[in-house]
């Protein structure tokens, strides 16, 4: 396959510009709107926008485009900034925000009044959308369309001198009532919103759409290419008459991708917001979440976000990707960066009879047996240690091959042990398991040769660091799917297992926030930044730890066709 041919079709678009020479440079741009957390879909966006300009030498910028101050917020900003520093956009000195250009888009609209290209409306909203039309059927001029050039830019003056209520008077865009795009019907350019700014402050109480304001902005920062989301391809007509009317001397070009959709996912930030308000989840952030925060929180790394994109591609058609993709590609990035060590989640007691009582003994363990670079480590090895609790079985099935009466098995880079029997509590509940060791086993292999078929991992009990341990499911029920027929969300009860009683090996102990694992035979696991340090020296100060991923899936990569 030739170099050409591999190319997706923004690629081959810009390609061709800077051949016929149409643009001499690529300048990117990423704009969200500070009303919430960035997701999942958000980061393709991103990374395509500065992967673009990265492959070409040329430029990327962030730009917040706050140009509606109802919905947006001072928290909603710097939470963007962190989520696209993390992905690893680098916007250099270039960060901007749409309100910046206020006076440039009010200087644009008086432009347009003047070449008599818009006008100042009394119509409401809802006569508005009635003069609209239909998809079928075109849309009435507006009464006020009449208005003189002279009239109207007194009374859009008078707007932004703030003489008149929200809704009162609108400026609208002359362009053809009967135009097939419903967009290209007047269009309207700027509102009257008497709204405090997160930027602006008490400036303005006149609001341009984003529709108007968003080519302005691109044209102002020498976009060359404007890559937006598909529902943008029908407001494109509406992008190009406005950087055409007001004459910019390079106007960007306004390019549509599909969007990235993942399977049985929460991303609509209504729904996210009532989530966080009823206190179903722990805010934007939450590990359940798909926002770029909450991945990065419950453990994802930039690099396996970027393969995810990177595997998703780009093109026109609209479609969904399985979020089993997402975590094979952490599975993928995790699995030679990370130690593997001991941890046991839901632990019973593991005696040794024949063990020394005060003998402490320094036992060495590979960190990663696929990467001999992260080395090794020692891990203390007494008469008491911590085993996972479904590591015993009274009577076993068949196929069993853990401890049980009778049989023998290898303690994880220590000896083998022979189960002896166990002691109940009261109700039945086994408290202790005991058992013998082979002194000849060390390191776990038997000098006579002979063989055992279970190998168990384990914790010594004096030296144990006691942790949290968070397991995270989907919270969405995935048999019954994301909505409700009320349009409420079919939530899984059980998305989230918290484990109060676990113990790690003393290897933990400088474990910081956001350092990943691989706890033996349990998954990967990152501690949780927000609980990290919360009640630092109090003797409940554990560490949590967030489960991002098990350790095996059945979702299998499809293969390229050739």
């Amino acid at each position: 396959m030739s170099e050409v041919e591999s190319r997706n079709f923004i690629e081959q678009i810009i390609d061709k510009d800077l051949a016929e020479g149409v643009y001499d440079t690529v300048h990117t741009r990423f704009p969200p709107e500070p009303n919430g957390y960035l997701h999942i879909g958000h980061a393709k966006s991103i990374l395509l926008n500065y992967g673009l300009a990265q492959e070409y030498g040329g430029k990327f910028n962030m730009r917040f485009d706050d140009t509606n101050p109802t919905k947006e917020k001072e928290e909603f900003v710097e939470s963007i900034k962190e989520d696209i520093a993390w992905l690893g956009a680098d916007w250099e000195d270039r960060l901007f925000f749409a309100s910046n250009y206020f006076d440039d888009m009010y200087e644009a609209a008086v432009k347009l009044i003047k070449k008599g290209k818009a006008y100042v409306s009394d119509l409401s909203a809802e006569e508005i959308r009635e003069y609209r039309g239909t998809l079928t059927e075109a849309g009435k001029e507006d009464p006020y369309a009449k208005r003189s050039i002279e009239e109207s830019l007194r009374l859009f003056e008078d707007m932004k001198e703030g003489r008149f209520e929200d809704g009162e008077k609108v400026l609208r865009a002359r362009i053809d009532m009967a135009s097939p795009n419903i967009n290209m019907r007047d269009p309207v350019i700027y509102r009257v919103a008497h709204m405090h700014h997160h930027n602006t402050g008490d400036k303005w109480c006149i609001y341009p759409m984003y529709d108007f304001a968003h080519p302005i902005e691109d044209a102002i920062e020498g976009i060359t290419h404007s890559i937006c989301t598909l529902e943008f391809e029908d407001h494109r007509p509406l992008y190009d008459w406005v950087v055409r009317e007001l004459e910019y001397p390079h106007p960007p070009k306004q390019i549509e991708f599909a969007k990235l959709y993942l399977t049985n996912v929460v991303t609509g930030k209504r729904y996210i917001k009532k989530l966080v308000e009823e206190g179903i989840v722990d805010g934007w952030d939450d590990p359940r979440l798909v926002s770029i925060a909450a991945l990065r929180r419950r453990g994802f790394t930039p690099e396996s976000i970027k393969k995810f994109v990177e595997l998703c591609g780009v093109s026109k058609a609209n479609s969904s990707v399985d979020y089993a993709m997402l975590e094979y590609c952490i599975r993928e990035d995790l699995k030679l960066k990370c130690p593997r060590m001991m941890a046991v989640l839901n632990p019973v007691k593991l005696i040794i009879d024949n063990y020394p009582e005060d003998q402490v003994e320094l036992l060495s363990a590979p960190n990663n047996l696929e990467n001999e670079a992260l080395g090794s480590r020692q891990i203390p090895f007494g008469k008491e240690l911590y085993i996972e609790r479904e590591d015993f079985m009274e009577e076993p099935p068949k196929k069993y091959f853990r401890l049980f009466p009778g049989n023998e098995v290898r303690l994880m880079n220590a000896y083998f042990v022979k189960c002896t029997g166990c002691v109940k509590d009261e109700n039945g509940k086994v408290t202790e398991v005991h058992c013998t060791y082979d002194a000849a086993s060390r390191g776990g292999n038997s000098p006579d040769g002979r063989k055992v078929k279970g190998t168990i991992h384990w914790v010594p009990v004096k030296e144990a660091i006691k942790a949290e341990v968070r397991l995270y499911e989907n919270i969405i029920d995935e048999e019954k799917g994301v909505y409700n027929e009320d349009g409420s969300l079919n939530l899984n009860p059980n998305s989230l297992t918290v484990l109060k009683e676990c113990y790690l090996e003393p290897s933990f102990a400088d474990a910081k926030a956001y350092d990943r694992f691989q706890f033996v035979r349990n998954g990967f696991f990152c501690v949780d930044a927000n609980a990290f340090g919360v009640s630092a020296g109090s003797p409940d100060d554990n560490l949590v730890f967030n489960r991002i991923v098990s350790l095996k899936s059945s979702f299998v990569l499809p293969k390229k066709e050739d």
